[in-house]
């Protein structure tokens, strides 16, 4: 029953994020778009009345935008951190930083807002953190023959918590839109490795369920997402990149018990060189 709840928790934090912020980017993008077809009207027309003075002023264009010989790929550095949202998860926060790397594999006839293109990539983020609330909790063991309970001195768990995260599935799609800004929609899925089992799990209330021998949660932990950004190119070749995620973080019950993050929101920034 916990994890269908967290599901749909998952999905109506990532529908919601996705549809206000895809909206205001694609309205920022639609404008941009606009205002680069004008551009270019005007531009056209200056070269048909001199054609020479105008052919060198061109402008050169964004990969989305550009006749290459290839599909467009990139590579950049990236940082990301947020928060829990639900349940007792308000109090945990996120920072990590690491690389990403895509590749365009179809990009499509399209004109206007519909002119995009899909795209595969994956990141890394050597640096991960996690800070969470401390607690103190007990380890117990039922006493043979009895309906008692014999448990250790309370000891602190939680804090923070390092680890390497992978995300090797992005499929994303990128909206064309200007000679600046084109949005993006992607969804996700990747894996995480903590130095202690994560979340922390157990209660000051001693019960062999919360506290027991198999209480405890596990060093890996699985993370499907879904989210919204967008790339600001400041070259032609360089861009900016903003991104909002919803990230679910759950082990599928790898540990002995499965209290996972069942919704968070992480915001992105990063620099992308594209070739």
């Amino acid at each position: 029953m916990r994890v269908v709840t967290g599901w749909k928790t998952f999905m109506v934090v990532a529908f919601a994020a996705s549809t206000m912020l895809s909206g205001v980017w694609i309205s920022a993008a639609a404008q941009e778009f606009s205002s680069s077809s004008a551009g270019e009207s005007g531009t056209a027309t200056l070269a048909a009345a001199d054609p020479g003075q105008n052919a060198s002023a061109a402008p050169e264009l964004t990969p989305f935008h550009a006749n290459l010989d290839h599909q467009p790929f990139e590579y950049g550095v990236v940082a990301q951190g947020g928060v829990g949202l639900t349940e007792d998860r308000g109090g945990f926060k996120f920072l990590m930083a690491g690389v990403h790397a895509g590749k365009v594999l179809y990009t499509n006839n399209a004109t206007g807002l519909r002119k995009g293109n899909f795209e595969y990539a994956m990141e890394l983020f050597p640096y991960w953190q996690s800070f969470t609330p401390k607690f103190q909790r007990a380890t117990c063991t039922a006493v043979p023959n009895s309906n008692e309970i014999s448990c250790s001195p309370d000891y602190t768990v939680g804090g923070t918590f390092s680890g390497v995260s992978l995300t090797p599935i992005i499929l994303r799609w990128n909206f064309a839109g200007g000679r600046r800004i084109s949005p993006w929609v992607q969804g996700a899925g990747g894996i995480l490795w903590t130095n202690h089992k994560y979340p922390a799990f157990g209660s000051p209330i001693l019960n062999l369920t919360n506290d027991g021998p198999g209480s405890d949660a596990s060093v890996w932990n699985f993370t499907p997402q879904g989210g919204v950004g967008l790339h600001y190119f400041i070259t032609p070749r360089r861009s900016i990149d903003f991104g909002a995620n919803a990230v679910h973080i759950s082990s599928a019950s790898l540990g002995d018990k499965n209290p996972g993050v069942n919704a968070s929101v992480q915001f992105t920034i990063g620099y992308t060189f594209w070739k």
